[in-house]
Order: C-alpha cells, then structure tokens, then sequence
C-alpha cells in the first residue's frame, strides 16, 4: 500500500469529521479507512487523530500532517489534470464554497448548467455565508459578492454586483419616500444579519465621502431572500441584492429608493488560492462561469 494512498484516507477522515461520514462519501468501508490511517501513523511514529466513541479530533501533528498533505494530494492532483487536459480528459471532484445567496438566486444555475455540461466533473459545493480559509479547509474555488480587498488569493470577476434600497409602495405612501439616507433612521427597516453591514447602512455622502446611517426595525433574518419578503409585506425598507430584487421591483412590489446614494465597486467574484498548476477541471469551470455570466448580461 503507498503513502499517497494512506495519506487520501487521512484527508477524506478529516474533512469528513469520521471514519464512518468518509467512508459513506467515498464508497469505502470504515474498516478499511481505519486501517489505511493506522498504517499511516505507524509509518510516521506519530499519532494523528484522537480516537473515543463520541469525539473525533486531530493532534498537533494531525494538524499539521493535514494542512502539508493536502497541499501535497492537491499538487499531485493539479499535475494529473494538467496530464489529462492535453488529452481533452477533464474530470474530477471540484471542492466549491459559494454563498447561500449565490446559490438560492437565478444566477446558481450557472452551477446546475456546469453539471449538465461536465458530467466527469463532480462538484461539491458546499453553501456558507461566512468566507471560508481555502487553503485551510481545502477548498478548490470560491465564489464570492463582496468589494473584493487585497487578498493572497487569486479573483476573477464574473459580474458586477450591487445592492438596492427598496421598500413596497404602500409603506412608501404611507411613510414617506426617503430623499437622504438619514431618512432611514426614523422608518421602519429590515435587517439582514449576514449582511456586512448590519444595522449601519453606508452610503455616498454629499462630498462623496462615505457616511453610515444606523437604522432599526421589526425584523433582523438571516437571509436576503426572507428580507426581501418582508419588504414584499411592507414591513420596512430594505437592503436587497440586485440580483434577488431585480423580479420584485420589475413587476411593482417593491420600488427602489437613494440610487444615486448607493457605494459603487462590488462584483461576483471567482476565486482560487496561488498554485503551481491550476487544475484543469477549475480553469474548466471558472471559463465557463465568466462564459455563463457573459452571455446573460448580453441576453
């Protein structure tokens, strides 16, 4: 049995959180997958994972045994592609992290039109708001809406991104329509709290300068696509993607309000960690969504 092999088990333990989780994901039984890391260790001297019938964890030298050898598996990994790319046989698993937003709006079909096309490459996406560590949690590509900052990371832009202040008609007749977004702090606004923001909206001053606007109001969710609702409802103004707006505002159930005061700059972004060899099936996928994106902005 070789190390490369031992060391896959090892990865697939830890990122499954157990032997028995790894096994259901990779089609192994846990007996072997037990095996395989006791061989490792016992070739190492060292002990790797803490094992009771309740906890799970690593050791020191787990930790750090993981984060070299994943970098080592996705290395070898990225050559084999390269390999296979210039025989025109792209395939694999693509490890994905976007957030629940991306995925739970139109534009995540760009994933399921990816499957569709690629049926060799399997992509496991995993849905989280939070910005994942790639290179930590091993992760192949991340899509990501946000103003992107400097990062030890790799980006390219898929489309632009920004936000709308909304609220519906009647709350608007009813309340008033805001003319400065210090407005906002005396009506009524629904807070996204996996917003960046929370309840300090920013906007473009009058000298261009960038201001905060502290607001409140009946509802704080965790989801645009709740907050959106509520404003549907007339609950309050919100802070809405353009993206999960655009349809409420096209049909008249929510109207847009300080578009001339919204901050500028943000994107969607595609972005991958610093590698020797990019691997085909991500250059693979990360050509398709600037492609996908491309064709729906001209459409």
């Amino acid at each position: 049995m070789d190390t490369l092999t031992r060391m896959r088990a090892f990865i697939d333990v830890v990122e499954a959180e157990g032997f028995s989780a790894a096994a259901r994901k990779i089609g192994r039984s846990k007996a072997l997958l037990s095996k395989y890391v006791r061989e490792l260790e016992d070739e190492l001297g060292a002990l790797l994972l803490n094992r009771t019938t309740r906890q799970f964890s690593l050791t020191e030298a787990g930790h750090t045994y993981y984060r070299r050898a994943s970098e080592i598996v996705r290395e070898v990994d990225s050559l084999a592609d390269a390999v296979r790319e210039s025989s025109g046989d792209v395939r694999g698993r693509i490890k994905l992290s976007a957030p629940r937003t991306f995925a739970d709006a139109e534009i995540g079909h760009s994933l399921i039109d990816f499957a569709r096309q690629y049926p060799d490459i399997v992509l496991e996406i995993h849905l989280d708001d939070r910005f994942v560590d790639m290179v930590e949690e091993g992760f192949d590509l991340a899509v990501r809406i946000t103003r992107l900052e400097n990062s030890s990371l790799i980006a390219r832009r898929l489309a632009p991104f920004s936000v709308r202040i909304c609220a519906a008609p009647d709350l608007i007749a009813a309340k008033g329509m805001p003319t400065q977004p210090q407005d906002l702090a005396r009506l009524p606004c629904i807070i996204d709290t996996n917003g960046r923001w929370l309840s300090n909206w920013p906007f473009r001053g009058d000298d261009n300068d960038t201001i905060s606007v502290s607001v409140s109001g009946p509802i704080e969710v965790n989801s645009p696509i709740a907050a959106r609702a509520a404003a549907v409802a007339g609950l309050g103004f919100s802070v809405l993607p353009d993206f999960i707006a655009a349809s409420e505002i096209a049909s008249g159930r929510l109207l847009p309000v300080l578009d001339d005061r919204i901050l500028q700059g943000g994107g969607i972004f595609a972005v991958y960690p610093h590698r020797r060899y990019l691997p085909a099936k991500v250059r693979v996928l990360v050509d398709f969504l600037v492609q996908w994106f491309k064709a729906r902005e001209a459409g």
